[in-house]
This record gives C-alpha cells, sequence and structure tokens, in this order.
C-alpha cells in the first residue's frame, strides 16, 4: 500500500489543535463518530475534521478564509480520495450565518485575537442538531452565554477548550 502524504503551507498564524488537546476532544465525543455530520468553521490545518473523518463521519465540511491554506486542504481531500470531506475557501464569520445545513458536530477554533465567539454564540444554534454540539477553542477563558451548557472544559498551556451544547433550560 503507498503511503500518502498531507502536507501544509507555510501559512502566518497557523495553530493547529494541539495533539494532546485533539485526543482529549475525541475521546469526550466518543472514538467513532459513525454516521454524524461535521462542520470545521475555521479549518486551518484541517486536523479536527480529518480526524472526524478517520472517525467515521458521515459528512465534514471545512471553512476556511486563507486561500493558500484551503488550497492545501482540497489537495489533501483529494490525496487521501475522501468523498465525505469538502473544502470551501470562504470566511467562517459570513459562511455560517447563510449555511442551511445543520450539523452533529460543530467545531470552532477561530484566531486567538479574533473577538469572534460572541457572535458565534449567537449564530450557531440554527446550525446544530437537536442532539448537536459545539466544540470551541481559544486562548483565553471561554465565557458561554446562558443558553449555552458547558458538557466538558479543558486547559492546557494557553489553551482553552469546551464542548458545549444548547440548555434547553435556559
Amino acid at each position: 500500500m503507498r503511503s500518502r502524504v498531507i502536507t501544509f503551507p507555510d501559512a502566518e498564524g497557523l495553530r493547529p489543535t494541539p495533539d494532546r488537546v485533539r485526543q482529549t476532544l475525541f475521546n469526550w465525543l466518543g472514538q467513532t463518530l459513525h454516521g454524524r455530520s461535521c462542520l470545521d468553521l475555521f479549518a486551518g490545518s484541517g486536523a479536527l475534521g480529518f480526524e472526524a473523518a478517520s472517525r467515521g463521519a458521515a459528512r465534514v465540511t471545512m471553512i476556511e478564509s486563507n486561500a493558500a491554506v484551503c488550497r492545501s486542504l482540497k489537495a489533501n481531500i483529494e490525496k487521501l480520495a475522501l468523498r465525505n470531506v469538502s473544502a470551501y475557501c470562504q470566511d467562517g464569520l459570513e459562511f455560517a450565518p447563510r449555511d442551511k445545513q445543520q450539523y452533529d458536530i460543530i467545531f470552532i477554533d477561530p484566531p486567538f485575537q479574533s473577538n469572534f465567539l460572541a457572535r458565534l454564540f449567537e449564530i450557531l444554534p440554527a446550525r446544530l442538531t437537536a442532539d448537536g454540539v459545539l466544540y470551541v477553542e481559544s486562548g483565553a477563558p471561554i465565557s458561554a452565554p446562558d443558553n449555552w451548557q458547558v458538557v466538558k472544559a479543558g486547559k492546557a498551556g494557553q489553551v482553552h477548550y469546551q464542548l458545549l451544547k444548547i440548555n434547553q433550560a435556559a
């Protein structure tokens, strides 16, 4: 069997989710994501989306605004012949409110210097299925609004991360 190499361009600010954090996240989600749909809203290296696909996700949508990084994601999807994974070169904040799909899992890891979280917390409930979860990663502590319930939370170095779901009681 021929090995396939995934490549990523050097892009300023590309900050993949640390391995330890990614391992914790997928332990929280379960070892298989069979049949689930995932949105990787600020895909960057695509580590979260590719990991979801490798664990059986039925559909993975990656959104990345950096054109060179997005081209690399598309090339890697093609190299790996992943028919269930697609990548779009768009801004995540523009894509999310226009997208009509719903997802079982949404990964958001926006640029740490951005102030995107408040807006995303407003937009994303409509993008989640009834039992859907939102994974958030940030360089600062995460304060989710009352309509979100923290399922799990952690911190590794400078990375704060949480798994959230819609708070039905709010």
